[in-house]
C-alpha cells in the first residue's frame, strides 16, 4: 500500500491538473478517429509522450507479422496506414514491478448526425458529463492513464519500474493494435486497461466472432417477382435461423460461472445489410455483416462450425438457397472470451487504491457482454490483465458520455495503483 503521505500528495496532484486533463480529453475526442482514420489521434498521443520525455516507438503495423498469432482476426479494409504508438518510461532505480497502461483511440461511426443532441466530434461538458463519440469508449480513459502518471511527477515522485504507455487501434473490430504490441515484444508484469467499467473490475468478458453472410438470388423484373428469388428476403430467412442458434447458446450460458447471472449474455447482431441494385428488380445479392458472442472457454473453431451448420441447415430448407448455398466469410473479430484468473497480486493492489479513493471494497462481480483487449495479455501471455475505468453511458450510441467525477476518481485510483505496483521514490 502507498505511504499515506504519498497518497495524499498524489491525489492532490490529480485534482490540481484535472481541468487540464479534461481539456486534453476534449482535444482527443474532437478527432474523428473512425476505422482507418486513427492517424491524427496517434500523432497527438506521440506528441504528448514526447513532451513528457518518454521513449516513443511509433510504427506501421505489418499485418503479415500477425496472421499466425493467437487472437488474429482478418482485416478487409486498407490497413497500410495503421500505426501503434508506445511510450516507455525507464526508471533510474529499477526495483518495482513493470506495467502496461493501454488505451485504444479508434471509435465506432457516429451514425446519423441529426440524431445527436450535439455534434459527436465537438465535445461538450454539461451537468457533470463530457459528451462526444469516444468520450467514454475510451479516450477519456487513455488520457486519465497519462495524467495519472503526470500526477506522480507533479507530486515530486518517480516510479521505480518500467512502464509502457500504449495507444492502439482496431480494438473495436479485430484487436490487432494490441496484438501488434505483443508481436513487437512489449511485455510487463501487469496490464491495466481503463475502459469504462463504472468503477468495477471486469471479471469475465465474452469473445466475439464477426462473419458475413453472402446470399445470392435470382433476378427478375418485379412485375414477375414470382419467377425470381429475392436475396434480401432469403438473408432474413438465415437471420431468423441464427436467432435460433443465439437462443441455444444462451441456454448453454446458464451453466457458466459468471454469465449465469445474466438473462441474455450471448447477443447476435446483424449489423450491416447491403443488397440489390434496383428497386424494380428482384435483388440478386445480399450481404449481411453479423456479430455473435461466445463465452470464456468456448472454442472458436467449434463455434464457427456451429454457425456454418446453422446456416447450411437453414439454406436446405429454402427453395432457392438449397440449390444455391450462401457463403459465410469470417470478417473481423475471432476472439476468445476471457475470465480473469491468476491476478490476485495486482487485484489486491488495485483494491487498496480503490479503497483509498472510493472508501470501500472493489466490486468483484462485473461481467461484460462485450470484449476488451485484456484477453491478449491474460490468455496468451500470462500477464495479469485488469480492466477498470470510469462511468460511461451510451457507448456506441447517440450522445455518448462519461461522468467527470467518476473520471477524477479513476485517475486517482490509477495513479495510486501505479505508485504501489511499480513503487515510487522522491524525484
Amino acid at each position: 500500500m502507498v505511504d499515506s503521505k504519498f497518497s495524499r500528495r498524489i491525489r492532490d496532484a490529480v485534482d490540481a491538473r484535472f481541468e487540464e486533463q479534461i481539456s486534453i480529453t476534449k482535444d482527443f475526442v474532437a478527432i474523428p478517429s473512425t476505422r482507418g482514420a486513427e492517424g491524427p489521434c496517434q500523432d497527438m498521443i506521440g506528441d504528448l509522450l514526447r513532451q513528457r520525455g518518454y521513449e516513443v516507438d511509433d510504427w506501421y503495423i505489418d499485418i503479415n507479422c500477425l496472421k499466425d498469432l493467437p487472437g488474429y482476426g482478418p482485416v478487409e479494409h486498407d490497413f497500410s496506414h495503421a500505426r501503434t504508438v508506445v511510450g516507455t518510461f525507464r526508471p533510474i532505480h529499477d526495483r518495482g514491478r513493470s506495467l502496461i497502461l493501454q488505451g485504444h483511440c479508434d471509435v465506432v461511426p457516429p451514425g446519423p448526425l441529426d440524431m445527436w443532441d450535439t455534434s459527436p466530434f465537438v465535445p461538450v461538458e454539461k451537468d457533470g458529463w463530457l459528451y462526444g463519440r469516444g468520450a467514454g469508449d475510451m479516450k477519456s480513459g487513455t488520457i486519465a492513464a497519462l495524467y495519472a502518471l503526470d500526477a506522480l511527477k507533479t507530486a515530486g515522485l518517480r516510479p521505480t519500474a518500467r512502464i509502457h504507455f500504449q495507444s492502439v487501434i482496431e480494438e473495436e473490430s479485430t484487436g490487432l493494435g494490441a496484438l501488434s504490441t505483443l508481436q513487437r515484444g512489449y511485455r510487463a508484469d501487469c496490464c491495466l486497461i481503463p475502459e469504462p467499467t463504472d468503477g468495477k473490475l471486469i471479471r469475465s468478458q465474452v469473445g466475439v466472432i464477426w462473419f458475413r453472410l453472402k446470399v445470392r438470388g435470382q433476378p427478375a423484373h418485379v412485375a414477375h417477382a414470382g419467377s425470381g428469388s429475392n436475396a434480401i428476403k432469403a438473408a432474413y430467412h438465415l437471420i431468423h435461423a441464427l436467432e435460433g442458434l443465439e437462443a441455444q447458446w444462451n441456454e448453454r450460458a446458464k451453466n457458466d460461472r459468471w454469465f449465469k447471472t445474466l438473462e441474455h449474455p450471448v447477443n447476435f447482431n446483424p449489423g450491416i445489410i447491403q443488397g440489390g441494385e434496383w428497386a424494380s428488380s428482384v435483388p440478386a445479392w445480399c450481404d449481411v455483416d453479423c456479430r455473435i458472442a461466445i463465452l470464456p472457454g468456448w472454442n472458436i473453431a467449434e463455434s464457427q462450425a456451429e454457425i456454418l451448420a446453422c446456416v447450411e441447415n437453414a439454406a436446405k430448407a429454402h427453395p432457392f438457397l438449397a440449390q444455391n448455398p450462401p457463403q459465410v466469410v469470417w470478417s473481423g473479430f475471432l476472439s476468445d472470451g476471457f475470465e480473469l484468473t491468476g491476478a490476485e497480486e495486482s487485484e489486491a493492489v488495485l483494491g487498496n487504491a480503490y479503497g483509498e479513493v472510493y472508501g470501500g471494497k472493489l466490486p468483484d462481480d462485473a461481467v461484460f457482454t462485450g470484449l476488451t483487449d485484456t484477453r491478449f495479455y491474460g490468455l496468451n501471455h500470462g500477464i495479469q490483465s485488469l480492466c477498470f475505468g470510469a462511468k460511461s453511458e451510451q457507448m456506441h450510441g447517440f450522445n455518448e458520455r462519461v461522468e467527470l467525477e467518476s473520471l477524477r476518481k479513476v485517475t486517482q485510483t490509477i495513479a495510486l495503483f501505479v505508485a504501489d505496483w511499480c513503487g515510487v521514490e522522491e524525484a
